[in-house]
């Protein structure tokens, strides 16, 4: 029997299809499936497609290693937003003879 993709399931799913093809399911990462019911899995062993002898344990991870994977930053830093906020009207500009102190023609 080949292995099912699990990865991108959520624990309850991914533990109903590897019973339904005659697989257990194991998480070395929670020792108790249940607490993880609405995690998504996120690394399998073996790979999906593998052939396997029936009552398999397919092992699984909810959580990426330290350093391995993970979300990170998804949305792009580059060009960063403008500084400083709302910027605030400017006050017309003024006539450069009043500015200098000298009264116009």
């Amino acid at each position: 029997m080949r292995v099912p993709r699990l990865v991108g399931l959520m624990a309850v799913d991914a533990h109903e299809t590897a019973r339904a093809r005659g697989l257990s399911l194991s998480a070395p990462d929670r020792p108790d499936l249940r607490p993880a019911a609405v995690e998504y899995v996120v690394r399998q062993h073996p790979r999906p497609g593998t052939e396997v002898p029936r009552d398999s344990v397919v092992y699984v991870w909810f959580d990426f290693p330290e350093g391995e994977g993970g979300g990170g930053v998804r949305e792009p830093r580059v060009p960063g937003p403008p500084r400083g906020g709302m910027r605030r009207e400017l006050d017309p500009p003024h006539d450069p003879c009043e500015v200098a102190g000298i009264s116009s023609p």
